[in-house]
């Protein structure tokens, strides 16, 4: 069984950027690739490009990397 998920805390890249300040919703991809330990998508529908973050694990992940 799938955990449940409270879908006020799922995020997208745009929110995903602006908590790390960065200047596009693109580079979330290049986090992606370039931190082996960036959080990974819950959601993520390649064929539509939907791919969503919980909130909770971007913002632990900024504070334990200092970004």
């Amino acid at each position: 069984m799938s955990p449940k998920v409270n879908t006020e805390d799922l995020i997208g890249a745009a929110e995903v950027a602006d908590i790390l300040g960065l200047a596009h919703h693109n580079s979330v991809s290049t986090y992606l690739r370039r931190y082996e330990d960036f959080p990974r998508p819950v959601v993520n529908l390649p064929n539509s490009r939907v791919r969503l973050w919980l909130r909770q694990d971007i913002i632990a992940w900024a504070k334990r990397t200092g970004r």
